[in-house]
């Protein structure tokens, strides 16, 4: 019998040698333009955490707030879940030096850089953990230049009752059109709220078909103009804007992923047991719902399944 991950809808199988040997199941929604829902499977109406595909409309309420950052690159890093490659760290640490600030003000915990090349050039140098390698330490320097420039303390930033984070839950919930269900602690130690996968696609396509000129606009360009810096090399989220002309998307941990095309729609999705394999062929299926097709969309739709280093399988979704 296949093994089932997670108690929601049916959306992706695994195959190894012609044996369907899992399934994953999880949630999505998918909206027109308008905002109007035209396809979606699971609860797309309970609250989940959106973890960082969140840091969007996080950077939204950063700039609202008095982030001094005009240069594009920098928003996007402040936006980014960062694979931890040398374009990160050096940006990330000039972002610090500039405000006069050093790695230490950071209070995202120390980590070995979520990408693989990178991991494994610092383990082979014998290096370790730090904070700058820690994929939200972008978000974490743009949280402080915040506060810096707002006036307000940077001891406890990362809190929920500080008014650094105050403004960015009302801010998300301006741009979701819901109130916060919760408000957790996300991976990286600041707060992250709970929201619907609904909500969180209706904020993506108020990013991407804001007026120019407009925060939320400044906001979706920059990450559009740097995706590298929104993942960095082979990252689903960079590959994705980079393969599909006007998309916006960002990953969050344990299976979500929110994506949007101006004047096309937006999609928001969970896997249940949070494994990242599943996510992208649900994407695939899900824009191609509002016609929108692309080679990289070949590519992530059947995602290979491996044996002893060779295709024996693949992981494709089945809504």
């Amino acid at each position: 019998m296949a093994e089932t991950y997670g108690g929601g809808t049916p959306l992706v199988e695994v195959v190894r040698s012609g044996f369907v040997e899992g399934v994953h199941r999880g949630s999505v929604v998918v909206l027109d333009a308008a905002g109007a829902p035209v396809a979606g499977a699971g609860d797309v109406t309970s609250p989940i955490f959106p973890r960082s595909s969140s840091k969007p409309v996080q950077a939204v309420g950063m700039l609202r707030a008095g982030l001094p950052l005009t240069d594009p690159a920098d928003l996007a890093l402040v936006s980014a879940s960062h694979a931890g490659e040398d374009l990160h760290l050096a940006r990330v640490g000039a972002l610090l030096a500039g405000a006069g600030l050093d790695a230490d003000a950071l209070h995202c915990p120390p980590a070995l850089p979520v990408g693989e090349a990178a991991r494994v050039a610092v383990l082979r140098a014998g290096g370790g953990p730090t904070r700058v390698q820690m994929n939200c330490s972008g978000k974490h320097a743009g949280m402080l230049l915040t506060c810096l420039a707002a006036g307000w303390p940077l001891d406890g930033y990362w809190q929920p009752e500080h008014p650094l984070q105050q403004r960015l839950t009302a801010t998300l919930e301006e741009f979701t059109g819901e109130k916060a269900a919760a408000v957790g602690v996300d991976g990286c130690g600041a707060p992250v709220v709970a929201v619907s996968l609904t909500g969180l696609a209706r904020a993506y396509l108020r990013l991407v078909q804001a007026e120019p000129g407009t925060v939320e606009r400044t906001v979706a360009d920059a990450m559009r103009a740097y995706p590298e810096l929104v993942g960095g090399t082979g990252a689903d989220d960079t590959r994705l804007m980079r393969g599909v002309p006007g998309a916006l998307a960002k990953v969050g941990a344990e299976g979500v992923i929110a994506a949007a095309v101006p004047g096309v729609g937006a999609v928001a999705l969970k896997i249940d047991d949070g494994a990242g394999r599943a996510r992208m062929p649900v994407l695939v299926s899900a824009l191609r719902r509002l016609g929108v097709e692309a080679p990289v969309l070949v590519e992530f739709a059947r995602l290979p399944l491996l044996g002893g280093g060779l295709p024996v399988g693949a992981i494709r979704a089945t809504w």
